[in-house]
């Protein structure tokens, strides 16, 4: 088993295709449904299959992201190069953090037009991609 991807329900489709394609993520597809119901399917580019889905219920009204979900971690190659590319679209990415130390990663923060808050994350020279077992021994 794998995950597919993750699934947000957005208040306002095209401010949030907005805010994802600025973070850098391409659409794949659409899918619509009744009563104005709309999927988009998202990743990034170098990404092989979708990684994010925006759910549109205009019915359903307001978002209102609560308490239980917490954060997406994206993991970028440079974050002074992301940061500068999120500051010129416009978006406010938060300031850098050292939450390992100084040889641990470098984070930053942003929040979505919903109130998701998203996690930026540039691992150190050499560390493997994502998290694994090795961190924690």
């Amino acid at each position: 088993m794998k995950t597919l991807f993750v699934s947000y329900r957005v208040t306002d489709l095209d401010r949030s295709l907005g805010f994802y394609t600025a973070l850098g993520y391409v659409e794949l597809g659409r899918v619509e449904g009744g009563d104005g119901a709309r999927l988009v399917i998202l990743k990034f580019p170098d990404e092989p299959a979708a990684s994010l889905e925006l759910v549109h219920r205009p019915g359903d009204g307001p978002v209102d992201v609560g308490s239980g979900f917490d954060h997406l971690a994206i993991q970028v190659e440079s974050l002074a190069t992301t940061l500068e590319a999120l500051t010129e679209a416009g978006l406010e990415p938060e300031p850098l953090q050292y939450p390992g130390g100084p040889h641990g990663p470098t984070t930053s923060w942003l929040t979505d037009p919903d109130g998701y808050r998203i996690e930026l994350v540039q691992w150190p020279s050499g560390h493997p991609d994502g998290i694994t077992a090795a961190d924690f021994s």
